[in-house]
């Protein structure tokens, strides 16, 4: 694994970035591929599973990874100022780098549908955050008309440089395990991440993809991919969205998205086509999850091995389980999952659903003993 000095440093021969540009970094990227012991024990089907922990990146998500790029970018540009619509992760990655160049940083959030972990970090970096009385699709066709009309820059990942830095953690999976995954799962929300890991494993493997066609129409003279394939293969590529906001797996947009998982609590994905494109290139599929499903695989994630991620990353692990069970995976793969975000991005969800409770006692030995024999028969 390349060490952390950021993104732009570890992989700038295959990054839209002109020579002996100053990144704006936070060092990023360079996030643990976690094997997982206990949840495979328990299953039928004997089957390899990493997660692609992004929860620890710099702001606690993946979205780092294409803030560093198209901040960057922005600053070379001359930009004086980001704006974006956001769920949550976003608006704190464009704040902290944002922060990071000097940037004034503009957020809009639907009302009452961001969690407070992600909420904290946009205004404690000094976001101006504009909250609406409506969804996150409507605050991205504002920004998009902003960005139009006003001196901003905006960074969604409509932005052709976020996809690009994202593409990069399919760069260091293929460095960790040696080689691409069978099948990789991953969260759909925008729809974005998809697209960039399909972007980046085809790239590593020097295969065409539709996926690597629109980066270049998008751009231009500026697409690089230096360094040669150092992959043998690609994954299939499944994506799993929430049972109330699944655009892509019903094939309609949806009017009022819901769902516990509020980093993909959206009804029109930006990114549609070229996420359509991974799933029939690498022959994957989309499905959908109920918010029970959703929150059983944060619980048995976090309990069974100690790895503590947003509602919306363990549909990775949901989405995986149910495809297992009904015969989709092929015994013996190897599957990495995204887990996009910390849990602690949510920490209200955890607390609600969560199995333990707190004993109040005297501060007394014989008191702190009835409660650990209890625990342990």
């Amino acid at each position: 694994m390349k060490g952390r000095d950021g993104l732009i440093a570890a992989w700038g021969g295959r990054l839209p970035l002109g020579d002996g540009v100053e990144p704006v970094s936070l060092c990023e990227g360079a996030t643990p591929l976690i094997q997982l012991r206990n949840i495979p024990a328990g299953l039928k089907t004997p089957v390899e599973i990493h997660v692609k922990y992004e929860g620890l990146n710099p702001t606690g998500s993946f979205k780092d990874r294409g803030m560093t790029v198209a901040v960057t970018q922005a600053v070379g540009e001359g930009s004086r100022a980001l704006i974006c619509a956001s769920t949550g992760n976003t608006s704190a990655s464009a704040a902290a780098y944002g922060a990071r160049a000097g940037l004034a940083v503009f957020v809009l959030i639907p009302d009452g549908n961001i969690a407070l972990g992600k909420l904290a970090q946009a205004i404690i970096e000094g976001a101006v955050v504009v909250q609406i009385k409506g969804n996150f699709d409507q605050g991205m066709e504002l920004v998009k008309t902003l960005a139009r009309q006003a001196p901003v820059t905006l960074v969604n990942s409509v932005n052709p440089y976020r996809l690009q830095g994202q593409k990069t953690a399919a760069f260091e999976i293929v460095e960790a395990l040696g080689d691409a995954p069978d099948y990789h799962c991953l969260p759909v929300g925008n729809a974005g991440n998809i697209s960039a890991y399909w972007m980046g494993y085809s790239e590593a493997a020097g295969q065409p993809s539709g996926c690597v066609e629109k980066a270049k129409q998008a751009l231009g003279g500026a697409y690089r991919c230096d360094g040669g394939s150092f992959a043998t293969g690609r994954p299939r590529m499944l994506g799993y969205q929430a049972a109330g906001a699944a655009p892509i797996v019903l094939g309609r947009k949806v009017e009022k998205p819901d769902t516990v998982a509020t980093a993909i609590r959206i009804g029109n994905p930006q990114s549609w086509e070229m996420a359509l494109m991974a799933g029939e290139e690498s022959g994957g599929w989309f499905d959908r999850l109920t918010d029970e499903e959703i929150l059983a695989a944060q619980r048995m994630l976090a309990e069974r091995e100690g790895i503590f991620c947003e509602p919306a990353s363990a549909i990775s692990i949901a989405g995986l389980l149910k495809d297992i069970e009904a015969g989709k995976v092929k015994p013996g793969s190897r599957i990495v999952c995204t887990l996009t975000g910390h849990g602690l991005k949510d920490p209200d969800v955890a607390i609600r659903q969560a199995q333990g409770e707190i004993k109040t006692v005297e501060p007394e030995l014989e008191a702190v003993k009835a409660v650990i024999g209890a625990r342990l028969g």
